[in-house]
């Protein structure tokens, strides 16, 4: 790299709002419904016409019409080692406009934030990615090892369409990946003005979706019905609801309790680290939820008319299991609902569990010490689920890995899939300065 061509090159840190704008501009909601999903295909066309402009070639691979998944290899210094897998989905959850203060898919600035449905969820680090390996292309810079960039489909209904048709149809894009980053990690939680913790992905719940079926006797609304289904799902729903399954707490969990007990100075009960966990404020959304399995009842449907007692109900739960719980959690759910209660599963994959250590660690907390001399990087449990899961069953070790420096106000959790979602624009800066560190020294 030459220092002409470095100064010449834009800078990323200016770019990446403009590629995240722009990929916000692009509707990418996924319903869970092929015909009513949209965008996909456009956003992967875009990445892709990104990643030509600067000489880097990509692939894109449909899973189903206007279902696209975009892959592309950076080529390292030294290809006999083994290669990193770097992440991001393209779609998004829907957004009513009418909830909103600035429109979902607008890419507005405002107030130092960058606002639309996918800015934290996840085309921020989409976009930081993109920053980063056009300026290394247009100056000459080489990671010292490949990186294999996926942009895919689907992640927000189970990645049926995106990761795990990759996995299952494109394995061979992947070949010599061994470790994986990917969102929801990196991201800061204020303690004081001169320190922050950084929270690492280490470990993410099981996905359980399920679908419960009643059954009952159709009849005239008007009569006396003892047999009604539902009556019978309702009862079985609100059991479901209202539960709360015992506490575990799990490796990763127990090491971001110890960490937080050390900065807080409060000493961790391990009997009750629900009492540590209050004290986390915004986050503790997130946190809590890493410390138990839970079932939250999400849809029902039932009938077709309004005096009519209908022979079937159905209820969706979002069943989210511990890493070595889903089959407990299934049982523990029969209990609940009871034996005349059908059990359907949508969706059933696997937690996630790695441990806080090795060369990929090393890199990242130094990245984020470098950028922020007061950065605690831990370990943390997502509560949700991602792409990882695909990607794990290829045998690499997965993490969340996309930095964003946070104002200490400011409800980071309450942003995932909520109304006004929006990143820092210094927030989007600090993330490619980190993610350039981060991929030089991987």
């Amino acid at each position: 790299m030459t220092s002409d061509a470095a100064s010449a090159a834009p800078d990323p840190t200016v770019e990446v709002v403009d590629l995240c704008r722009d990929l916000l501009r692009i509707d990418t909601t996924n319903t869970g419904d092929n015909d009513t999903s949209a965008g996909e295909r456009r956003a992967a066309e875009y990445v892709a016409e990104k990643l030509a402009e600067v000489g880097v070639t990509a692939e894109i691979h449909e899973s189903a019409p206007g279902r696209a998944n975009l892959i592309a290899r950076i080529p390292g210094v030294d290809p006999g080692r083994d290669a990193l897998l770097v992440h991001g989905h393209l779609d998004v959850v829907p957004a009513d406009p009418d909830e909103w203060s600035v429109h979902p898919f607008s890419g507005e600035v405002r107030d130092g934030y960058l606002w639309g449905r996918g800015a934290i969820d996840m085309k921020d680090f989409d976009a930081m990615v993109l920053a980063v390996v056009r300026h290394w292309q247009r100056t000459g810079v080489r990671p010292p090892r490949d990186i294999v960039l996926a942009y895919t489909a689907d992640e927000e209904a189970g990645s049926d369409y995106g990761a795990h048709f990759l996995v299952q149809q494109h394995r061979d894009l992947f070949d010599g990946c061994t470790e994986a980053v990917g969102e929801v990690g990196g991201f800061s939680y204020s303690i004081s003005d001169a320190q922050r913790l950084y929270l690492i992905e280490t470990a993410e719940k099981g996905l359980d979706w399920v679908r419960l079926h009643a059954k009952g006797r159709p009849g005239h609304g008007s009569f006396v019905h003892d047999d009604n289904a539902v009556t019978a799902l309702a009862e079985a729903v609100a059991r479901v609801g209202r539960h709360r399954f015992p506490l575990t707490v799990t490796p990763t969990v127990r090491a971001f309790l110890t960490e937080l007990s050390d900065v807080l100075g409060v000493a961790l009960d391990p009997d009750d680290p629900e009492t540590a966990i209050a004290k986390l404020g915004p986050i503790a959304n997130i946190i809590g939820a890493t410390v138990r399995s839970t079932a939250n009842p999400t849809r029902l449907a039932a009938g077709y008319k309004d005096n009519v007692i209908p022979g079937r109900a159905t209820a969706t739960i979002d069943c989210r299991s511990l890493p070595g719980q889903s089959e407990l959690l299934e049982r523990q759910l029969r209990e609940l609902v009871g034996p005349d209660i059908e059990i359907e599963y949508i969706q059933r994959q696997p937690a996630l569990e790695t441990t806080f250590d090795g060369d990929l660690v090393d890199a990242m907390s130094a990245a984020l010490r470098a950028e922020d001399p007061g950065a605690r990087p831990v370990p943390y449990m997502l509560s949700g689920g991602t792409d990882a899961k695909a990607f794990a069953q290829l045998g690499m070790r997965c993490f969340g890995f996309a930095p964003l420096r946070l104002p200490a106000d400011l409800n980071f959790s309450a942003l995932f899939h909520g109304i006004d979602e929006r990143v820092p624009v210094d927030g989007l800066q600090f993330g490619v300065r980190v993610l350039d560190r981060f991929l030089r020294n991987c």
